[in-house]
């Protein structure tokens, strides 16, 4: 009982606290971190609290009334039903058969749906985060430096996408409890969050291989969390990407253009160089617990892609607007945007192409298989960094040549090894039902 009436004074006063300046914050990312964590704080502690109550008092056997099913929902999810599930596995089993010029041409549209969404997403990201709004040759610019509206924002469209889309297609009975989705969406808000961040600190292409080698913590995470095991090629293919990309650090250490940093004076280039690295461990490392999540619920619900794209992005939206609320963030995001209407302008087709972006990555997975999309989306890796180093200037030495080269060899080769191992246990499967 004390530590809840502590808590209840800690959110009163979190809530009733005046919009904190950036003035005195001066944006320093971890008095920013801090304070959007203990906004999210004000809804997971009750939650969690509100959440173990029901539990232990087996609400889901005893409760009744008007808002039962809604709790029931929330924290203890549906039975599956097995005929509905029968009747999807026997949909989806069901392949039509399609000429080989239609599956060419689909193959073709989401190969560009795919690149166009994500380059001009990846391009307008780093113009918001590096470059300033409204400087002229008499007047100084500013920069944007409200990381979570950015990631309220693409949240937002893609939650109402989703949504959408359920409401006028059939989906399959939902079993998951809702609260269950909240994990990968604190995850993916981080990590999003973690990457704006990053980009105040390090480059766009130092990022784009930083993600390109997410797939070590992936690995990791993967053992820790669903006790995964991996071939000897994957653990061969993660030293080669740790490998090329500590060869491109180096060489963006060496190359005498850094980015610049408004929080940070001329004087503490090591305070940047550690923030970049963290940032970048941080992104990597939530988003590597996103994606075992997610597939954890995947393979335990039997649930559909836009099913999780709307749970996801509904906590998202909740978390990030609550935090944004506490910190006069909204405010001080529309009176950027109506200062500068190119920036308003940049956030809607930032937030647009979040959300096309992941329509196309559903469909061509459903589609293609997840090899073709790894392909498509490495490649999309290639095209980025070549984007902005011709946009924004970036220079690449020589070392970071062959770093760059290392990484998406590595890449490639790990698609090819797994397509092949893919094909030979299919064989093998295919030899045995015919034996």
């Amino acid at each position: 009982m004390i530590r809840l009436y502590i808590l209840l004074i800690l959110i009163t006063t979190v809530v009733h606290a005046p919009p904190i300046r950036d003035d005195v914050v001066k944006d320093v990312w971890i008095i920013r971190l801090f304070l959007n964590l203990l906004g999210y704080a004000t809804l997971i502690v009750p939650a969690a609290l509100l959440i173990r109550y029901l539990k232990r008092i087996k609400y889901q056997e005893t409760g009744s009334g008007f808002c039962f099913p809604v709790v029931k929902l929330c924290v203890f999810g549906h039975d599956a039903d097995s005929k509905v599930s029968e009747q999807g596995t026997a949909s989806s089993a069901v392949k039509r058969e399609r000429s080989t010029f239609v599956t060419g041409v689909k193959l073709v549209a989401c190969t560009i749906g795919l690149q166009v969404a994500y380059l001009t997403w990846g391009v307008l990201q780093e113009r918001i985060m590096t470059i300033e709004y409204g400087k002229t040759d008499s007047s100084p610019g500013e920069k944007f430096k409200n990381s979570q509206f950015l990631v309220f924002v693409n949240r937002l469209l893609a939650f109402i996408v989703s949504g959408i889309y359920i409401y006028v297609t059939r989906q399959p009975r939902h079993t998951c409890a809702l609260h269950k989705f909240s994990y990968s969406s604190f995850s993916n808000i981080m990590s999003s969050w973690f990457q704006y961040e990053a980009l105040k600190y390090v480059s766009f292409p130092t990022q784009v291989l930083g993600k390109a080698c997410k797939v070590i913590p992936v690995m990791l995470m993967g053992k820790v969390v669903s006790g995964n095991t991996y071939e000897f090629y994957e653990w061969a293919t993660a030293g080669m990407l740790s490998v090329g990309i500590s060869l491109f650090l180096l060489s963006q250490g060496q190359s005498g253009k850094s980015v610049q940093v408004d929080t940070v004076g001329d004087d503490m280039t090591t305070f940047a160089i550690f923030s970049g690295l963290i940032l970048m461990i941080g992104y990597m490392a939530f988003d590597s617990f996103t994606s075992n999540w997610q597939g954890q619920l995947f393979k335990t619900y039997q649930m559909s892609s836009f099913q999780m794209m709307f749970g996801v992005n509904l906590f998202s939206c909740l978390f990030t607007s609550v935090s944004l609320l506490e910190q006069g963030g909204f405010f001080q995001a529309f009176a950027f945007m109506t200062s500068h209407f190119d920036f308003a302008l940049h956030s809607v087709i930032l937030s647009i192409c979040s959300a096309l972006g992941q329509l196309f990555i559903f469909y061509t997975i459903s589609e293609f298989g997840a090899v073709v999309f790894t392909i498509i989306m490495t490649t999309r890796q290639a095209f980025a960094i070549l984007l902005s180093c011709v946009i924004y200037g970036h220079p690449v030495s020589a070392i970071g040549l062959v770093g760059m080269l290392v990484i998406f060899g590595a890449l490639f080769l790990r698609i090819y090894a797994r397509s092949r191992k893919n094909a030979i246990a299919k064989q093998q499967s295919t030899a045995v039902a015919k034996s």
